[in-house]
């Protein structure tokens, strides 16, 4: 028997790592089906359960405000922001500022995203707001779902545009930032329990996700590039 977990992409590097505590706080062996954010947003809305959810903080409020999840169990967990990476060895053109931004996404031969998570979606609009859409999507690779950064180590893209904590979980890049604060999105994201579980699997969902809310989960999600608001 294992506790089956629904989990965003953007944080499976920290998941791989913690997986150990996650079953020691279970109490039982734990199963993680990552997908993006908004895929499984649509799969649960569509009667797919499991015994615990990582979702964004707005994907578990709606999913509570239905009574799909347990909203006496959730608990955000960590922040995160998106960035740009390129493939490892590669220059890596400035974006600290939004006019260096716009210059590396009108210069880049080629780039990756995802309109299916929650990053993709920020970027769709940003790349609106900054008047680039046009130009940027001629040579874009929307995928719809997975790491935007497997192209670009591949050496198939130049630039990969994703939460930093998904970025990071591929071998062969480099994170050259984060977007500059006045255009960069920052995304919450939490763990819940689905609600009307048996009562040993209520509880063994509760206690992972206390775990991953607390310090000792707090370096690991740190490691993969989130920002644990454990503390």
């Amino acid at each position: 028997m294992s506790l089956r977990v629904l989990s965003t992409l953007a944080v499976a590097g920290a998941m791989r790592a913690l997986l150990p505590g996650c079953e020691a706080a279970a109490g039982m062996a734990v199963s993680i089906d990552f997908a993006p954010t908004q895929g499984l947003l649509g799969r649960i809305r569509d009667g797919e359960r499991a015994d615990a959810a990582i979702l964004t903080a707005e994907g578990l409020d709606g999913l509570a405000r239905q009574g799909v999840l347990d909203p006496g169990g959730r608990a955000d967990l960590v922040r995160s922001h998106i960035g740009l990476a390129v493939r490892a060895g590669a220059p890596h053109p400035p974006i600290g500022t939004v006019n260096e931004l716009r210059t590396a996404l009108l210069e880049a031969p080629s780039l990756v995203y995802s309109r299916s998570g929650a990053s993709g979606i920020a970027f769709a609009a940003l790349i609106e707001t900054l008047s680039v859409a046009e130009a940027v999507n001629a040579k874009a690779r929307v995928i719809q779902a997975g790491f935007t950064a497997e192209p670009v180590a591949r050496g198939e893209a130049a630039l990969a545009v994703q939460q930093v904590s998904e970025l990071l979980a591929v071998p062969g890049i480099e994170v050259i930032g984060r977007l500059p604060d006045e255009v960069g999105t920052v995304a919450v994201f939490g763990a819940a329990p689905f609600s009307g579980l048996p009562a040993d699997r209520a509880e063994a969902a509760g206690r992972l996700v206390r775990f991953l809310a607390s310090r000792e989960a707090a370096p690991a999600l740190a490691e993969a590039g989130l920002e644990p608001l454990a503390g």
